[in-house]
């Protein structure tokens, strides 16, 4: 925002209260009510407002205030924002980051805990990018702000604040589309991204003398780093993906199936997919039966293995 006069933000309670994370702490107070907005409670609102500024050359950075309360703005999103570049045939584009904290593990109310990034990385003309460390998140926001496209950027609530990690005072950019291999190892490749980085690194840590794992941080979910998979795959020949959405249409049948079609003759055993369950998120008593954790983590990986 210091760089670029044309960046704003927007949202619910992101301005002189800081968003209810805390994300946009600070901003109201440098750059003023122009370019920090405090909207009403209405997403197709914010959404469509910031459609619009796109079209007309200013970035916007929209925040829904959590994933779940999304949907309404969901036609604006998948209508418009994504369609504008190949509707005007190249005369509008719309450079807009969708900001939404998203995911369980922080004993919120109902519809404030979904995982549904399948959602929008099914829809052609959206970037998708879920980061899991600081550093990442720093350059992908920069680098989503950058894209001529519109992008979701979603925030893993589970994460904020749970670890530090350094990050260069300058800016910077992390590659959209580009995984990053956390752990390496030679007998399974685990593909991961958001919160669920953090438990499989610490399940492949506790499996080490056991079974080598290596761990993929996918940070972008649409597009795929289909090379990164495919590689990584024809090294190990076995594979597990962790994700904390539901199993079925999850994006974990989309990482199987680029192995199946680029890398078969290099698979040893079937996929194993560590998710959440098929049912509405539960309340919190229940959360920590629903989210993929260490120790189901290793059943899963030891399956795939054993087989």
């Amino acid at each position: 925002m210091q760089q670029d006069d044309d960046v704003l933000v927007m949202g619910e309670d992101v301005g002189k209260n800081g968003g209810v994370f805390r994300a946009t702490e600070g901003l109201y107070d440098e750059f003023g009510e122009d370019r920090v907005i405090d909207t009403p409670l209405a997403e197709s609102g914010i959404i469509g407002t910031a459609i619009g500024m796109a079209a007309y050359g200013l970035k916007p950075v929209p925040e829904i205030q959590f994933m779940g309360f999304i949907y309404p703005g969901f036609d604006q999103i998948v209508s418009h924002a994504a369609r504008l570049r190949t509707r005007s045939r190249g005369r509008f584009t719309c450079p807009m980051v969708i900001r939404a904290p998203y995911g369980g593990g922080i004993r919120a109310p109902e519809h404030h805990s979904e995982s549904t990034e399948a959602f929008f990385a099914h829809q052609p003309g959206l970037k998708v990018v879920i980061p899991s460390t600081p550093y990442d998140t720093k350059g992908l926001l920069t680098s989503a702000i950058r894209d001529p496209d519109p992008v979701m950027f979603l925030e893993p609530k589970l994460i904020y604040r749970a670890f530090r990690g350094d990050v260069p005072t300058e800016s910077y950019e992390v590659p959209i589309g580009e995984a990053a291999v956390r752990t390496e190892g030679s007998d399974i490749s685990v593909f991961t991204w958001g919160a669920m980085t953090r438990p499989t690194v610490e399940a492949a840590e506790q499996l080490e003398g056991e079974i080598d794992v290596e761990v993929v941080d996918l940070r972008t979910v649409s597009p795929l780093d289909e090379e990164t998979i495919v590689e990584s795959f024809k090294k190990t020949g076995r594979a597990a993906v962790v994700h904390e959405a539901p199993k079925t249409g999850g994006l974990g049948a989309e990482i199987s199936s680029i192995i199946q079609e680029e890398a078969l003759l290099y698979q040893e055993a079937p996929v194993e997919r560590i998710t959440g369950f098929d049912t509405p998120f539960p309340l919190y008593a229940l959360e920590d039966y629903y989210l993929p954790e260490p120790a189901r983590i290793k059943e899963g990986i030891r399956d795939a293995v054993g087989f």
